[in-house]
């Protein structure tokens, strides 16, 4: 079994035990309301010893359910096997009661519990046994499903490019290996990680309003810097400084204050 059925099958289970507990209550309110006689104790005993069993007794669909599920069974062979589960079900649930409120009419109000004869009172169980059956085995089947589907996988994020169309060449460039874009004439020229400086005809202007949203502030009248990129910040008197981009340097203007603040804020 795996770890995913586990929790599963876990989680129908205490689906199972709140549903258990709420009828239980609700019998009991009911008891006491109808007998008033028989005392808040014995509808205590005798609907909480049935809850109880049921609680440890729904390990018997839950094995069923994984069965069905795993074996692929025909209706010809789960049939059979599910109604045997049923009776063993039934038996240990009459059984593990029994021997409760024997024990707690004994211990709790000194006096011996008188069930009723079996031929009469086992098949009025088993009516109620067999719905609490189906409707377990059916949480668990479904439960068992659920835990079958698995989320599908996700592809790994890709890392943004930019296309540069070097001539009739286009060259797919990841973000992070763009250093810095120059101004070249009717041209700008892309400085990247591998050396390589291929040239796209645009203008600076239109290649910052393309890459604005990928961390490229605009330093110069002629220059684009990758901020993930800048490494340092030299200053070079009467407000202009040099940006260190590994062994590439680019010029910050002075007249480009918002590029300032944000490298240093970055830095």
């Amino acid at each position: 079994m795996t770890g995913e059925e586990r929790r599963w099958l876990f989680r129908a289970w205490l689906l199972g035990v709140c549903l258990i507990s709420c009828i239980c209550i609700v019998n009991v309110l009911t008891i006491q309301h109808d007998s008033p006689d028989l005392g808040p104790l014995r509808p205590i005993i005798w609907e909480g010893s049935s809850a109880l069993v049921s609680m440890v007794i729904f390990t018997i669909p839950a094995a069923m359910a994984f069965w069905t599920v795993r074996a692929r069974a025909r209706w010809w062979i789960a049939l059979p096997a599910h109604l045997s589960a049923l009776l063993v079900y039934s038996a240990l649930h009459v059984a593990g009661f029994l021997v409760l409120r024997e024990w707690a009419h004994a211990a709790l109000l000194g006096e011996t519990y008188t069930y009723g004869p079996l031929s009469t009172e086992f098949p009025y169980e088993f009516r109620k046994d067999f719905l609490a059956y189906l409707l377990a085995s059916g949480a668990f089947w479904l439960a068992l499903q659920r835990s079958g589907q698995q989320p599908q996988p996700t592809e790994p994020a890709r890392p943004a490019t930019f296309d540069i169309q070097d001539g009739a060449r286009l060259i797919r460039v990841p973000m992070e290996n763009i250093l810095a874009v120059r101004s070249a004439g009717n041209y700008v020229e892309f400085i990247l990680t591998d050396d390589r400086r291929p040239l796209m005809r645009s203008s600076l202007a239109a290649i910052q309003e393309a890459l604005a949203t990928h961390g490229f502030v605009r330093t110069h009248k002629s220059w684009l810097v990758n901020e993930a990129r800048v490494a340092g910040l030299r200053p070079e008197g009467s407000g202009d400084y040099t940006i260190e981009l590994g062994a590439l340097e680019a010029p910050l203007s002075r007249r480009f204050p918002e590029a300032l603040a944000a490298l240093r804020a970055r830095n």
